[in-house]
């Protein structure tokens, strides 16, 4: 039976589900266009790091300065939509990072390091202020039973775009800086080859901020729900913050996104191991997509799944099965180990939409701060793939993936007793 806020809800939606349809296929560029810029960073990671001759550590600050703006520019950004709107925010969100991705060609032309860290974080800030736009506006957009699936669809595209982006670096990024290597030249000369992806990156998001500017989309709100059955709020409380599901689903997000791109940011170097396949930079690069890929496939599988299983029980499913395949990467060698590491990628298929849709639950007026702290704890991107890159400094590379493995046995316990709706005592 409808309430009186769902009917006003449906009232401010139109009524009309092929409106729907048209934000989430417009939507779908964008998830796209994030997991395309986020990816390429497993390209970018061996290339600086053999460029600038760095240390494990020091080749993982580009995770941390591109994920560390997660956690400075989530909370200010979910303040901008809340003022400005969904739709605004993906505007000032995708001009942002073209403006991060142009700052790339004085980074190639000085030869800097920091340069390049501090275009990766501007970068990072627009994908950001996206990230908290269109995140909320699918799992509000429709019925919330059918949150996480509609999630985990447009998180296909996500992974769609961490798929090809790999192919794409490394046919313009390693691959035309290895005739520049035979021939012994410049640095300056093996730099340059960034400029091209970037620039083209930069052209496409710039493009897309025009498109949206001029998109006639539903103009929602945080209170716009067409299932208002699991508000636990109630008007008694006055931040998200006191939602244990949403506290511990930020602590999963943490875990979640850090294990996903420590693995991701180590993936070339670990296949390049003696032991393990012994590949060239641009040979592993191609299998980076794998692992990706592997997401986008089961994001698919996932979303007409979530129709008719517990989302949650799925979800401890895959995070145990990541658990179990690292394990066998990190004690294992040759082509199990290999294909081990890769097959994680399908486990992490349904986890981030999954542990979005399940956080931001029954909070109400608290949608987009909520939003807003999970896409804070983003930053388990910049913070995890550190930490390892310090565990395979010191204790070598294979055995440094201990470490996400620690993250998926956290997510077991979210999906098995932590995404329970409730308030915080």
């Amino acid at each position: 039976m409808a309430t009186p806020a769902s009917s006003v809800a449906q009232a401010n939606l139109g009524g009309s589900q092929g409106n729907f349809r048209f934000a989430l296929i417009s939507l779908t560029s964008l998830f796209f266009m994030w997991g395309f810029i986020t990816s390429l960073n497993d390209i970018l990671i061996p290339h600086l790091k053999n460029i600038f001759d760095l240390s494990y550590t020091q080749a993982m600050l580009i995770q941390f300065c591109f994920f560390g703006a997660y956690f400075v520019m989530s909370l200010p950004s979910g303040a901008l939509v809340h003022r400005l709107g969904y739709k605004m925010g993906v505007v000032i969100g995708l001009l942002t990072a073209a403006a991060g991705a142009l700052l790339f060609i004085p980074a190639a032309s000085f030869e800097l390091y920091p340069l390049f860290l501090g275009a990766l974080f501007v970068m990072a800030s627009g994908i950001t202020l996206l990230q908290v736009s269109a995140n909320p506006y699918v799992t509000i957009l429709g019925s919330a039973k059918t949150a996480s699936s509609r999630l985990n669809l447009t998180q296909a595209f996500n992974s769609l775009g961490t798929t090809v982006a790999p192919a794409f670096g490394a046919l313009l990024i390693l691959a035309a800086s290895e005739p520049v290597l035979e021939a012994a030249s410049s640095t300056a000369s093996e730099i340059e080859t960034v400029k091209v992806p970037y620039l083209i990156i930069a052209g496409a998001l710039i493009l897309l901020a025009i498109i949206f500017a001029v998109l006639k989309l539903p103009r929602l709100s945080d209170n716009t729900q067409t299932d208002t059955s699991e508000d636990v709020s109630q008007g008694q409380f006055t931040s998200a913050w006191q939602y244990s599901h949403l506290v511990l689903g930020a602590v999963a997000i943490f875990m979640y996104v850090g294990g996903e791109v420590a693995i991701g940011s180590f993936l070339i170097n670990f296949l390049g191991e003696p032991d393990i396949a012994d590949l060239a930079e641009t040979d592993a690069a191609h299998y980076v997509a794998y692992y990706w890929g592997g997401a986008m496939v089961g994001r698919f599988i996932g979303s007409a799944l979530m129709t008719k299983l517990n989302p949650a029980k799925l979800l401890a499913f895959n995070a145990v099965g990541s658990v179990l395949l690292i394990l066998i990467a990190t004690f294992g060698t040759g082509q199990v180990a290999m294909v081990s590491i890769l097959l994680v990628g399908l486990c992490n298929s349904i986890m981030f939409p999954t542990i979005f849709s399940l956080a931001v639950r029954g909070l109400g007026a608290h949608t987009s701060q909520g939003s807003g702290i999970l896409c804070l704890a983003i930053v388990g991107g910049a913070i995890v793939p550190l930490i390892q890159g310090v565990a395979a400094d010191a204790v070598g590379l294979q055995l440094a993936f201990i470490v996400p493995a620690v993250c998926y046995l956290y997510i077991v316990f979210y999906g098995l007793k932590g995404s329970e709706i409730k308030a915080l005592n």
